[in-house]
């Protein structure tokens, strides 16, 4: 089965031996889908014939958003948390173990039913893979059922038992990480393709490097890939460990000396920008035009998570890259499309090239510009025709 989709005002493709400049943009063009896969596109006058047909209406088609990070397994809410920093409170991760709570005493029914409507959300703006994150539990038990429910809506399951040491090992960190890297990782393993620590020095509730090492580096005895959050709340030694074990992406990166810009210029760890957390911690954007200059492959993502970035709006992070972080359109949009891809090294998604996922984006819109030109405004939602896929990507 075959379809056209055409009516296509302007077709991003990411590919610019297809189209022109790096967006490789194509006006009036028309794709065919072929079993869930993009198999030609095109000048609409030159497309070939099809089953069936989808008229988008003179609107803009990009690929559809890859979200390399987000934490969609959880219960409970921290609104009053966000006020309290609204008001002049300092971010610190202390706020996680109220979601630890949370998610603990809730069923998976519960937690299930979070997930698929954050997941549905997701979709509707335009997001067609996610990366979701363990990291709420912070028990075996709890981490295992969380990334259980997580492989259910995605293959880009991330084991972070090391999120934070959870209360009741308060003073105990070795201990803590002893477990994490035993009986947890044991269990988890299963139900994940990588492992994250939140390697922040800064924080009393997080890791420190040699910490984080132990983490990634039993991981990757047991077969998982190395992602890292680091460099949030200041600089640390997060993104020098994330390029030596060659960390498919090291996330947050909003203090960075001269060092670690250079390090990651050197690697293939892509540098994940989360500004969602920044909007909602009132801290400091990372500099993407300082990394961009220096050659590095940036991604962005929503880190959509209860406490310190609930929005599961990319668009909104495409608007708020070329508001406070230096980004041009173009380089937003293919940080969200394209760099996603590459921060979960998936060659398949992020790109509208013969061969692809068939995740399309109808953008209600002319031109990609909008994504960033109309802010807040629900532009995107994706388009999957003749796909039958789990919407996160499988």
């Amino acid at each position: 089965m075959s379809t056209l989709v055409t009516g296509i005002a302007e077709l991003v493709t990411n590919d610019p031996s297809r189209g022109t400049g790096r967006l490789g943009l194509v006006t009036d063009a028309a794709v065919i889908v072929e079993d869930g896969t993009v198999a030609w596109t095109g000048s609409r006058r030159r497309a070939p014939a099809a089953d069936a047909s989808i008229d988008v209406g003179g609107r803009a088609v990009v690929p559809g958003f890859v979200d390399s990070h987000t934490h969609l397994v959880f219960a409970g809410d921290r609104a009053a948390e966000f006020e309290a920093r609204m008001s002049g409170a300092r971010y610190d991760g202390g706020g996680i173990a109220a979601t630890v709570a949370a998610t603990r005493a809730a069923s998976d029914d519960t937690l299930r039913s979070r997930l698929r409507g954050l997941v549905a959300e997701m979709r509707r703006q335009g997001t067609t893979t996610a990366e979701v994150k363990s990291g709420y539990g912070l028990t075996v038990e709890d981490e295992a059922r969380c990334l259980r429910l997580a492989a259910e809506v995605t293959a880009e399951t991330t084991f972070l038992g090391a999120h934070v040491v959870p209360a009741e090992y308060a003073g105990r960190h070795e201990d803590y990480v002893a477990l994490v890297t035993g009986p947890m990782l044991a269990a988890c393993a299963p139900f994940a393709r990588w492992i994250d620590v939140f390697c922040e020095p800064a924080s009393a509730h997080a890791f420190d490097g040699d910490a984080a090492r132990v983490v990634l580096e039993a991981g990757l005895a047991r077969g998982l890939q190395p992602r890292v959050h680091a460099n949030q709340l200041s600089a640390g030694p997060g993104v020098r460990l994330a390029v030596e074990l060659d960390a498919a992406s090291v996330d947050h990166c909003t203090h960075l000396s001269d060092a670690d810009v250079d390090t990651l210029a050197d690697g293939s760890t892509v540098a994940t920008l989360l500004p969602g957390v920044e909007f909602a911690t009132r801290s400091p954007y990372p500099d993407a035009r300082r990394l961009l200059s220096a050659g590095v492959t940036v991604a962005l993502a929503t880190d959509c998570n209860p406490g310190s970035s609930f929005t599961s709006s990319m668009p909104f992070c495409i608007a708020l890259a070329v508001r406070e972080m230096g980004m041009t359109p173009v380089e937003a949009l293919w940080a969200a499309t394209a760099g996603g891809a590459a921060a979960v090294r998936r060659p398949d998604v992020g790109h509208l090239g013969p061969g692809a996922r068939a995740d399309l984006a109808v953008v209600d819109a002319p031109s990609h510009r909008y994504l960033a030109y109309r802010p807040g405004v629900p532009l995107a939602r994706a388009l999957a025709p003749d796909d039958g896929r789990p919407p996160t990507g499988s």
